[in-house]
């Protein structure tokens, strides 16, 4: 069996070089740039359904599929681990119950998310060629289909309104660093397309490792904690950055635009000053769990 090497991906984060006092990490995904609803409703669930032919159910797995990613505790996790959590609560749905429909053996998936540290299609393909498994090959297949329908897209997903000039004046005082789990090839094609790739210095996509992960390499050693801070739009994203006992800015679903004024307005503000952690911060993530809450469940 040929050797599979692996190449140190996160070489970037570890080679990027404080120039400022302060980090600020952005999501993109539902945060920076406009491109969560509409990949996940038209690219990753129809893509899903696609592959394992799983027509008869169509609407049921669009259900599950879009309140995982878009309206649960799950918003922004890894496509994989969406991939895992969407099978297992459709493995319990009652309408699928009630049509005795039987999905695919999902185990191999459980198995390998759990076991790697990095979730990525080149480490997915190493595990294959080690242990081949249908189940994975047709996980790789889609994986990759949803990015070259996304890498071909015509649709211009615009970074939502302030983003530009949020960026713009945060550089000024912080080394910029984009954390996403989205794929680094997507990352590059949207921040690239809109002009917002300027301001920062590096562009950490799913290849690179967690969220957690991405942060505490790039911070390592260089920033104090309460000089770093986490703009995000998911619970992950918030656990990252706890995980970090680093700063947290919440761009709250459906309040984008306003979520990034108030962080050009105020926020970004009382964060180079000192301010910001305490009451403020946590008024603004009491916010942000309140509307998640409320939305629309799936059940």
């Amino acid at each position: 069996m040929r050797k599979v090497y692996k190449m140190d991906s996160t070489l970037k984060l570890k080679e990027m070089e404080k120039e400022k006092e302060f980090l600020l990490c952005v999501d993109s995904d539902g945060c920076a740039v406009n491109t969560m609803e509409y990949k996940h409703k038209q690219i990753f669930g129809p893509n899903m359904i696609k592959i394992w032919e799983l027509e008869s159910i169509a609407e049921d797995v669009t259900q599950v599929w879009n309140y995982v990613n878009l309206y649960s505790q799950w918003r922004g996790i890894n496509r994989f681990l969406a991939l895992v959590k969407v099978f297992e609560l459709l493995k319990d749905k009652k309408t699928i119950l009630a049509k005795k429909f039987e999905l695919p053996d999902f185990k191999s998936l459980c198995e390998w998310t759990k076991k790697s540290d990095k979730l990525s299609n080149i480490l997915l393909e190493a595990r294959i060629e080690e242990h081949s498994d249908v189940f994975l090959d047709k996980v790789i297949i889609w994986s990759k289909s949803v990015n070259e329908v996304i890498s071909k897209s015509k649709v211009d997903c615009l970074p939502f309104e302030s983003v530009h000039k949020s960026l713009e004046k945060a550089q000024k005082y912080a080394d910029i660093a984009v954390i996403s789990s989205a794929n680094s090839q997507a990352l590059k094609k949207e921040w690239n397309e809109h002009g917002i790739a300027a301001f920062v210095k590096v562009l950490a996509g799913q290849e690179m490792g967690s969220k957690t992960s991405c942060i505490g390499i790039v911070k390592d050693n260089k920033y104090d904690n309460h000089h770093v801070l986490m703009v995000g739009d998911s619970p992950g994203d918030l656990q990252a950055a706890m995980d970090n006992g680093v700063l947290y800015y919440p761009i709250i679903p459906s309040k984008e635009d306003m979520s990034w004024q108030k962080f050009y307005d105020e926020a970004f503000d009382k964060f180079i000053n000192g301010s910001y952690n305490g009451k403020y911060q946590e008024q603004l993530i009491y916010e942000f769990n309140e509307m998640l809450h409320s939305k629309i469940r799936w059940e």
